[in-house]
């Protein structure tokens, strides 16, 4: 009997999808690429639960991750892991990095764009708008030094993102000042829900902003993280030492065991100068380039807490019209109810006449004279009731406010 084959499978059971991502190298023309967890993994050697953090679907918040080879970058949509090599840049079809891959390839593309003299020149140039970032001379007065491939592709993240957030920031400010002046002069629920959802928004960037610059100063209080997110000076320290060990074991075994114990003594002590250098590496550039934009982080933020402050503000001042407005509320309600008093007062003395009793007012007239004397000694009765009615009713307003109950 046939056995029959199931069908080919397009994909392996559990394997994880690949992603869509950009690909910018040291040298060389960007590309995009689909690629794997594992495969990321075997070419940058960041483990998975780093490769998660890039998740867009977790939603995590900003972070930068410092590892052997890599340097995980998630700032806000800016999900990339950069290399001493190339930068790998997640979701590279989202329209909200257009101008942050054009930035990187200009400023990849652009070798000396660190140097001292084109970070003067820069700095020179006129402001084209709020958003630019802070331009920095990353080095010493004469030094035509340029900044690792690492850290260029950390500092377009950093511009990129920091244009982003005070982008946002000026947008709700310009939403919630007017929202707020009118909210004041008027108070309707529907600039009430108007602010409240301007409210909604200005907590929810201020914690993406406190997000973002916690890590920025977690970065520059940890120089140990700062002196690993140099790649390249590590990638080269790792050649230089692989070619001292191949000259070592390439050496001849004849040689004095004198020598050989004095030539290892000077590789130990050259070894040893090299990891010192290593470990205690020079970070002023990096260290500079991140405190500029922690400063301006720092200032959007200072912004959000402005504008919090005048939220709050307004929100005490509605408070307080809306407290006066009770006030007013409950003295009417003293004023009725005082009126209502006085009112059952009068209907006493009405209930006292409709009683079945004999009073003078109450008998038949018998002549036109005793008739006009009964009409007259009904309307004394009445406006005598009404002038009592209102006497005891200013006489409880006066004490009212004589006791400062009423205003």
């Amino acid at each position: 009997m046939e056995r029959k084959q199931p069908p080919p499978a397009t994909r392996r059971k559990g394997a994880a999808p690949s992603r869509k991502w950009l690909v910018v190298p040291a040298a060389g023309e960007p590309r995009e690429a689909e690629l794997g967890k594992h495969r990321i993994m075997e070419m940058t050697g960041v483990p998975t639960r780093d490769l998660r953090v890039l998740d867009p679907d977790l939603a995590s918040p900003s972070t930068i991750l410092v590892r052997e080879r890599a340097v995980v970058v998630n700032l806000e949509h800016v999900k990339a892991i950069v290399t001493a090599t190339e930068a790998l840049v997640l979701d590279s079809s989202n329209p909200l990095l257009g101008p942050f891959h054009k930035d990187l390839h200009a400023r990849v593309a652009s070798p000396d764009v660190s140097s001292t003299g084109s970070a003067t020149d820069r700095s020179n140039e006129p402001e084209q708008g709020e958003g630019n970032g802070p331009t920095v001379a990353l080095c010493g007065a004469g030094s035509n030094k340029t900044l690792p491939f690492e850290l260029k592709v950390l500092e377009v993240c950093l511009e990129h993102t920091c244009k982003c957030l005070k982008s946002e920031t000026l947008a709700l400010e310009k939403e919630a000042y007017p929202a707020l002046d009118e909210l004041t002069s008027k108070v309707s629920r529907l600039n009430l829900e108007h602010v409240r959802h301007i409210k909604n928004r200005l907590v929810a960037l201020s914690g993406r902003v406190q997000k973002v610059r916690d890590e920025l100063e977690h970065l520059l209080d940890d120089d140990m993280d700062m002196s690993e997110m140099y790649l390249t000076r590590k990638l080269a320290f790792q050649g230089f030492t692989e070619t001292l060990s191949r000259v070592d074991s390439n050496k001849d075994a004849s040689t004095d065991h004198d020598e050989k114990e004095e030539e290892d003594r000077d590789d130990e002590t050259d070894t040893g100068r090299e990891s010192s250098a290593y470990v205690k590496p020079d970070i002023e550039e990096l260290e500079m380039l991140v405190e500029a934009y922690f400063v301006q982080v720092d200032g959007t933020l200072n912004k959000l807490y402005n504008l919090r402050e005048y939220v709050d503000d307004t929100e005490d001042y509605i408070n307080i019209m809306l407290d006066e407005k009770q006030n007013q509320l409950l003295q009417m309600g003293v004023l009725l109810s005082t009126a209502t008093v006085v009112v059952t007062a009068g209907i006493v003395v009405v209930s006292l006449f409709g009683m079945n009793i004999h009073i003078e007012l109450m008998k038949d007239p018998e002549t036109d004279e005793e008739a006009r004397n009964k009409n007259m000694k009904f309307w004394e009765t009445t406006c005598g009731t009404v002038a009592g009615c209102l006497a005891i009713y200013l006489l409880a307003i006066y004490a009212g406010k004589r006791s400062k109950i009423l205003h």
